[in-house]
């Protein structure tokens, strides 16, 4: 269950970084440079949404993916 709520934390939080991260986007058009634009977005907390979901799905993933690259293992040694 934790796994779960951790999952969907990291759903939740990149979902947020990357919707605010596109709105930011109209900066572009009213004259911001793309220098200036990654300058302001660097220094907004909801970019630093998207890094974080990302670790969270990653951490409530971990256990699958272990799991998933052993079976994968297992089979290549059983097909010699």
């Amino acid at each position: 269950m934790f796994k779960f709520f951790i999952y969907l934390l990291g759903i939740i939080f990149t979902s947020l970084g990357i919707f605010f991260t596109i709105i930011y986007f109209n900066l572009l058009t009213i004259g911001y440079s793309f220098l200036e634009f990654v300058q302001f977005i660097s220094r907004k907390i909801e970019f630093w949404f998207i890094p974080l979901g990302l670790i969270l799905l990653i951490i409530s993933l971990e256990r699958w993916l272990k799991n998933e690259l052993l079976l994968r293992r297992n089979l290549k040694l059983e097909r010699r």
